[in-house]
């Protein structure tokens, strides 16, 4: 299939690999890029040595397109932007932060970038300040989410009616009929995240991925709004947050019991009980552990068969 997206990008299928902490190291973003798909190493969880080594690891691995995920909060923002042009990285998309902050430094290197953003606000600003494409994440996704809590497919026909740039879809789909849900609705292509947690590539702990393969509707659950809201799988320490809801504590009171290292805990060190664990609603439609390539298959197979079965689009 070939579209906006697979155009500016150069890959075979309008997928992206979400760049996800824990997860999406070299082994996962080369495995996505093998398979046609746009890989996307996650940098919110490295230090910026620690992704100039994933780079050049990706970079001997695939001969594919790939990018890197950089959350705009991150506290050595300055050195990783000079590492993905040091290292010849084509593709970035951020979050968490301003668009206008990096987007014309990058382009000025000759790389396409993406923001992720979860309103129709934030998606103009984005496309004001020069972004080749827009993410558009929906309240179902894993890990931190926008505070308007607008569902993905709420928010997909919205954003498409005000922006002209390419608009990729995520939050809730890990299937084909997922992804020509999101496309009917006016997404170019889809971002997924959780669906890959659950691969054999995904750096994330086996314990959490079983843990992901696991859950079922409803163990999921939006928390922590007063810092940055999270959705993560229901256990201990989701326990923990929601006792101290009940004393009304405040935004300090939550940070002490959050403390550092938490999702790391969780997502990478495998503590079921004690750690964040970032995961979607989607999850419940999550049932194995398998290699990327047969997901990626998986998926598509799904949307040819599904799409010929009502018709095409």
């Amino acid at each position: 299939m070939q579209n906006r997206v697979t155009e500016l990008f150069q890959i075979k299928y309008p997928i992206v690999q979400a760049g996800m902490i824990w997860a999406s190291g070299w082994k996962l973003a080369s495995a996505s890029s093998n398979s046609g798909i746009l890989g996307l190493i996650g940098a919110g969880s490295m230090y910026p040595e620690v992704l100039r080594e994933h780079i050049r690891k990706c970079q001997k691995a695939t001969d594919k397109p790939f990018g890197v995920n950089v959350p705009m909060l991150y506290p050595d923002i300055e050195k990783i932007m000079e590492i993905i042009v040091e290292e010849g990285v084509k593709i970035v998309f951020t979050s968490a932060g301003n668009p206008k902050t990096w987007t014309s430094f990058l382009k000025e290197h000759g790389i396409t970038v993406v923001h992720v953003v979860s309103s129709v606000k934030f998606a103009l600003k984005a496309q004001e300040a020069g972004v080749d494409a827009v993410v558009a994440e929906g309240f179902e996704a894993g890990g931190h989410n926008g505070r308007e809590e607008t569902t993905t497919f709420t928010l997909i026909p919205m954003v498409r009616e005000q922006i002209s740039i390419p608009l990729i879809a995520a939050g809730g789909i890990a299937t084909g009929r997922g992804m020509l849900a999101a496309m009917v609705l006016g997404a170019d292509g889809v971002q997924i995240g959780s669906r890959f947690v659950a691969s054999e590539e995904a750096s994330s702990h086996s314990d959490f991925k079983q843990k992901v393969v696991e859950a079922r509707e409803g163990d999921t659950h939006l928390t922590l709004k007063e810092l940055a809201p999270v959705r993560m799988l229901k256990n201990k320490f989701y326990g923990e947050v929601q006792e101290l809801y009940k004393k009304g504590p405040t935004a300090e009171e939550l940070k002490q019991l959050l403390g550092r290292g938490r999702a790391k805990k969780g997502m990478f060190e495998g503590n079921l009980e004690e750690g964040e664990l970032e995961i979607g609603q989607i999850s419940g439609l999550i049932h194995d552990i398998k290699p990327v390539s047969r997901i990626v298959e998986d998926i598509n197979t799904e949307f040819e068969r599904v799409k010929q079965a009502i018709g095409g689009i």
